[in-house]
């Protein structure tokens, strides 16, 4: 990974402004009301959601961002990569594209957690979220104060291991992608390894997204897998129950989005546009 320069120092840490990341007109409308904003998950980029954008009608205005550290974004050394980081860089990305409000954010895994922190701060640019696979734990805080040992505590010492072995993590990605247990756009490398260790830590273990996705005001629809191994059904589940803005579909599949996975959120999609278009 390159030396940063001084200005992108003072730029972006000292002065906190959001970083401009890669963001690819996926596919293109004038006439749509609404613009399907694609966030994918750790490791991957924006082609991730290529399949996704295939299954779409003409007329669906796609915007997909590589998130910070990944893709063809900047891989800043010193940054935390937390949701907070890449909600506000996806944000101004956005609003210099002139794409100033009515976003229908999908986010998968990573993605769906920078979704909720959208539409927590900018609840006037979001009109619905649509979450692929979100890993919701618990909260540091609220792990700390159970006595029982809980699936979040299991899978975040799982990740902890893994940040401990980066070398061990980019060996191990192709053979990953090709046993269909990561997506075929997973790319770990020694240029972006460490945003993969950073998400993992900032945003993924010490995150507070369950928390936040029970009291977010904005109508949010969550799908995910009976057969996802980092996915904790009980979570999600009562987040629902909480809030009622939220809605959740369980699926007989896995993490990735992919397959029968991916015609699904196509028809959620199709589904969400349509009734706010003023179509259904």
């Amino acid at each position: 990974m390159r030396t940063p320069h001084p200005l992108d120092i003072f730029i972006h840490r000292w002065l906190r402004l959001p970083y401009r990341l890669r963001a690819k007109k996926m596919r293109r409308s004038r006439k749509a009301k609404l613009t399907v904003v694609l966030i994918h998950g750790i490791g991957n980029s924006l082609s991730a959601w290529d399949e996704l954008v295939r299954l779409l009608p003409e007329g669906t205005r796609v915007i997909g961002v590589d998130l910070l550290g990944f893709g063809q974004s900047p891989k800043p050394r010193w940054a935390r990569y937390n949701v907070v980081m890449q909600a506000r860089s996806v944000a101004f990305t956005l609003l210099n594209m002139g794409i100033g409000r009515r976003w229908v954010v999908v986010g998968h895994s990573l993605g769906a957690l920078v979704a909720i922190e959208l539409a927590k701060r900018y609840p006037l640019l979001v009109k619905q979220l649509l979450l692929c696979s979100p890993p919701l734990y618990l909260s540091e805080q609220a792990d700390a104060a159970r006595k029982t040992i809980r699936r979040d505590d299991i899978l975040k010492n799982i990740y902890r291991t893994v940040q401990r072995y980066p070398e061990q993590m980019i060996r191990l990605a192709p053979f990953a992608v090709k046993l269909g247990v990561a997506n075929k756009s997973l790319e770990l490398t020694n240029d972006n390894v460490a945003a993969y260790i950073g998400a993992l830590e900032a945003s993924i273990i010490n995150q507070t997204s369950l928390e936040d996705v029970r009291r977010v005001i904005i109508p949010t629809r969550i799908l995910y897998g009976a057969l996802d191994p980092v996915v904790i059904g009980s979570n999600i589940r009562a987040a629902a129950k909480l809030n009622e803005r939220v809605t959740a579909r369980r699926l007989m599949v896995g993490h990735e989005v992919t397959g029968q996975y991916t015609k699904t959120v196509a028809r959620e999609l199709i589904g969400i546009v349509d009734a706010l278009s003023g179509r259904s």
